[in-house]
């Protein structure tokens, strides 16, 4: 690799690495934005999950609420 590198050829590369940087930096705050939302969404399909449970248990046996 004894290729000469030009300045124009350095600052091309140069630009293109902090773009990804920078690509990187903001998918991996995506990234944990999604699993936070996701993390949520799944609580909450959990507590439906439980009520539709026990809204299944009183209509099988309504005698079981007093």
């Amino acid at each position: 690799m004894e290729t000469e590198w030009t300045e124009e050829r350095v600052q091309r590369i140069t630009t293109e690495n902090i773009t990804l940087e920078q690509r990187v930096r903001q998918l991996t705050a995506d990234n944990r934005t999604v699993d936070e939302r996701l993390k949520a969404v799944r609580s909450n399909v959990r507590f439906q999950d439980r009520r539709i449970a026990d809204l299944e248990a009183r209509l099988a046996d309504p005698e079981s609420e007093t």
